[in-house]
């Protein structure tokens, strides 16, 4: 049988059965059948399921033929003495949780379609119950939200066996809503404090689902327009909650600590830690409760403490965190490795924004200048072209450490005092030794490295050289900028011109070698 035509067949029927529920309360039980196609091995017929169901409890919404309050169990009251529309309404809310379940279940199914259609009809659901709940008000005004319904929503997002980073994202459209944003924070809050107490260890599905979902939660910066509900109603309150960016920042800095607490995977750590400092730090009620994660995440080494210093260092400019051993970790970090890590240009990027102070003392400068010099000795040509002009923008902005390629009546050294292998800069005597490393890079095989080391053979220019361009450079670059270069005309190749095939008399291919 053609797929097409039965699925016509089978839209036609559920519509059938969705008008005789809405016209007659004696048809009530067709909802069995159209609640038994979302059994249905077929996505197809799943989703036009899908679709009679949201129109059937929309509606039913829509008139309040649910039964408002706290759900009582069925078989009571249909043995019961109340009237015939109390035990309908009970009875037919029963049919809409069921309903809802079945929707949540549908959320891991494997088909897209599927889960994206049940998602988007969940949240109609939530919608319509935020504007008729289904639970009465304790008082006046009482500000009533579908918590419950959104609770399975999100946690359906949450799971740990499934991949739903792309389901994640559509639900992102819902997040624009105050009161949706709100509510998800808390939500979220609490479902990972449940995952991580009911088990010891928690996969890394789990993670990235719920990482994925933290990092979609985007704060205004400042109280502005009035807010944007996506449920809407009449009139609001000032005593609401989720009125106020106040009370979001707090729910957005439980959200972080709650997760941010936890062991997690070595790649969410460094996914954290870039959006640290422009997505996280400024809309948190009280950003310094972020330094024990920060320093914890500073003192793991490599790349970790790499990306925990931005954070930390507007902890520290900012909001007044002392910090005394920044520029020692900072120094610590600078080793072989930082020219050919991932985050290289972010780490100068941000090493020539600590450094750009004109308050810090000179020995911490000139230690700074020289660990860099003695690692260019061995670092890429494309990593030089950027670690030389930052080094020379160093001597710039601290003209009490040009003693470093210029000293006069300076002693002659026998030895350079400089020790590479001291961890505090301050120890390291950086400032009684002296460049001599550019002065070396100045025979360097590139010449665009012995050009930019020969800078140092002059008086150097007030103005500082931009590193900007130079932070992502590859070696790839470079040999193409070199590709592109036009050769001149004529390139000598020695300095005596070749007589005949062997070369000149005295060449040793004349003396031992004759042509015949």
């Amino acid at each position: 049988m053609d797929p097409r035509r039965a699925s016509a067949g089978c839209s036609q029927e559920l519509g059938r059965l969705l008008q005789a529920v809405l016209t007659s309360r004696g048809q009530a039980n067709a909802v069995f059948d159209i609640l038994a196609v979302l059994q249905s091995e077929d996505p197809e017929e799943i989703q036009e399921g899908v679709r009679t169901c949201s129109r059937l409890f929309g509606a039913l919404l829509e008139r309040g033929e649910l039964f408002v309050g706290s759900l009582p169990c069925e078989d009571a009251v249909l043995a019961g003495s109340q009237g015939a529309t109390h035990k309908y309404k009970v009875w037919m809310r029963h049919r809409y949780h069921s309903c809802c379940n079945r929707l949540e279940e549908l959320l891991a199914h494997p088909s897209f379609q599927v889960k994206e259609l049940a998602l988007k009809t969940l949240m109609k659901f939530v919608q319509l119950e935020g504007k008729k709940p289904l639970e009465k008000p304790q008082w006046e005004k009482h500000y009533l939200f579908p918590r419950t319904l959104l609770r399975a929503v999100v946690g359906g997002l949450l799971t740990p066996e499934d991949d739903h980073s792309l389901l994640i994202s559509q639900f992102c459209e819902y997040l624009e809503y105050d009161d949706i944003r709100y509510h998800t924070m808390q939500v979220a809050t609490g479902i990972v404090a449940r995952a991580t107490s009911q088990k010891p260890e928690v996969s890394l599905t789990f993670w990235n689902n719920a990482f994925t979902l933290l990092s979609a939660v985007h704060l205004p910066l400042r109280e502005g327009d009035p807010p944007n509900f996506y449920v809407k109603h009449a009139q609001m309150s000032d005593k609401w909650k989720a009125v106020h960016l106040k009370e979001h920042r707090k729910a957005f800095q439980e959200m972080w600590l709650g997760f941010l607490k936890h062991k997690l995977p070595l790649s969410l750590y460094k996914k954290v830690l870039v959006a640290m400092h422009d997505a996280i730090l400024p809309h948190l009620a009280q950003p310094t409760l972020m330094i024990d994660f920060l320093t914890s995440a500073c003192d793991m080494g490599g790349a970790i403490s790499l990306l925990a210093l931005n954070g930390l260092f507007i902890l520290i400019h900012e909001h007044n965190l002392e910090y005394p051993d920044f520029y020692q970790k900072l120094y610590g970090l600078l080793d072989p490795s930082i020219f050919h890590v991932k985050y290289r240009a972010r780490f100068f990027h941000l090493a020539d924004l600590f450094l750009s102070s004109s308050h810090l003392p000179a020995y911490l400068v000139a230690a700074f200048a020289k660990r860099l010099a003695r690692l260019a000795l061995t670092a890429p040509p494309e990593a030089l072209l950027m670690v030389l002009p930052f080094i020379c923008n160093l001597l710039r902005r601290h003209p009490a450490c040009r003693v470093l390629v210029h000293r006069p009546q300076g002693p002659e050294l026998d030895a350079d005092p400089y020790n590479p292998v001291e961890k505090d800069p301050a120890r390291s005597h950086a400032l009684d030794s002296c460049l001599w490393e550019l002065q070396t890079l100045q025979q360097h095989y590139h010449p665009e490295v012995s050009r930019a080391a020969s800078v140092i053979n002059q008086v150097l220019s007030v103005p500082e050289v931009s590193i900007a361009p130079l932070l992502d450079l590859t070696a790839y670059e470079i040999f193409e900028q070199d590709r592109k270069k036009k050769a001149p005309e004529s390139v000598p190749l020695e300095f005596i011109p070749a007589k005949g095939l062997l070369g000149r008399q005295d060449d040793l291919c004349t003396q031992f070698f004759t042509l015949s």
